[in-house]
């Protein structure tokens, strides 16, 4: 008998780190030989590519039948994802991120498709309001498999999810894994992510600012787009630090282009197992986070040892602790050492054999 059929249910492939980890899955079940069909909703923009051999579905409404009527759209989206669960009929569907767990799980009833949910950020941030943490309270019991991304997330679920749930982190990408940097770091502060309010590049900034002038030969390197990239570049202008911060948008190559960095910041307020602070970590840049409430970073960072943990928000703190490693040498070349050690506990090939064995399991259900 050959391998198993696996459908992956996201809203766009478009670059963001769950969309990232949603890829590299399908890429190594293809890899498996397992046949691999991605549904999203639309196409966006800028999106992660994906293997000729990985089908991609779509199961949003054609424009010519979205009307006025909000429950009519529903109901036609619901019964245009049902319909593709019944064409494809694979043999699991995993779905990832607040609404469309609870699409998977409702249009797959009946059907006899194991479904495994994943909740990839703060669940309180994805399951934001009263009728959603409700419906999660209802919905979440009835999936076949529950995947959280840390131990504080358990917290916000009750009884029946905590029971049901596992814990299955994200791997590092190939392009990460390689011998850290030895020689002489660039004098770059860089933060990776999309420019949003929630990765609060503004805090980054104004403990950069304070620095700047003693620090006169650093520089800081957000790359990511988003809706505040060229507000945040008019900060850094307005605090005459228009040539000292760069935004260049969207990068192929973020490996490479922080690769030699001094340090990596991440800044948001909310995160549920950040990708692109594991991914600097293994790259043994020495790294500072906020230390997120579902306690993502935390898990990854042990304080002083292997990186440095900042309050959200706190932008005194970060300046303190960015300062802490750029005065001192020795302290940053131990947290970058340290850091890259996680090289070994994320390893792609140990975390996705994992996910096999997890899939297989809720399929032999």
């Amino acid at each position: 008998m050959g391998k198993k059929h696996i459908a992956m249910f996201i809203s766009t492939l478009n670059k963001g780190g769950s969309e990232r980890v949603l890829v590299n899955l399908a890429e190594y079940f293809y890899s498996r030989g397992y046949r691999v069909t991605i549904v999203t909703q639309y196409r966006a923009e800028n999106e992660y590519r994906i293997s000729r051999g990985i089908r991609r579905v779509f199961s949003e409404l054609p424009e010519d039948e979205i009307g006025e009527n909000r429950i009519a759209n529903f109901a036609g989206r619901f019964l245009r994802l049902r319909g593709i669960w019944k064409k494809e009929r694979p043999d699991l569907i995993l779905s990832f991120i607040g609404k469309n767990n609870m699409m998977a799980l409702l249009t797959s009833r009946m059907l006899r498709i194991p479904v495994v949910i994943s909740v990839r950020g703060e669940p309180k941030e994805e399951y934001y309001s009263a009728a959603l943490r409700l419906a999660a309270r209802v919905l979440f019991p009835l999936a076949d498999g529950i995947v959280l991304q840390s131990r504080g997330s358990r917290k916000f679920f009750g009884p029946a999810v905590r029971k049901k749930a596992v814990i299955l982190p994200n791997s590092i990408h190939p392009a990460f894994m390689r011998k850290p940097y030895e020689g002489e770091r660039e004098k770059r502060i860089v933060a990776v992510g999309r420019v949003d309010a929630n990765k609060n590049h503004r805090m980054i900034i104004k403990a950069f600012a304070a620095l700047a002038e003693k620090y006169p030969e650093y520089e800081l390197v957000i790359y990511g787009e988003g809706e505040l990239r060229q507000d945040l570049i008019r900060q850094a202008a307005e605090m005459g630090l228009a040539d000292r911060v760069h935004l260049p948008g969207s990068i192929s190559d973020v490996a490479e282009a922080i690769y030699k960095a001094s340090v990596f910041v991440l800044s948001s307020n909310s995160e549920g197992m950040p990708n692109t602070l594991i991914e600097a970590m293994a790259l043994g840049l020495p790294c500072i986070s906020t230390d997120c409430p579902c306690g993502g970073p935390a898990e990854l960072i042990s304080h002083g040892k292997n990186g440095l943990l900042t309050e959200v928000d706190n932008w005194k703190e970060l300046k303190e602790n960015l300062q802490k490693i750029l005065k001192d040498q020795e302290c940053a070349e131990k947290l970058g050492r340290n850091a890259a050690k996680i090289q070994k506990k994320l390893n792609p090939d140990l975390i996705n054999k994992k996910w096999e064995a997890y899939f297989c399991q809720t399929m032999g259900k």
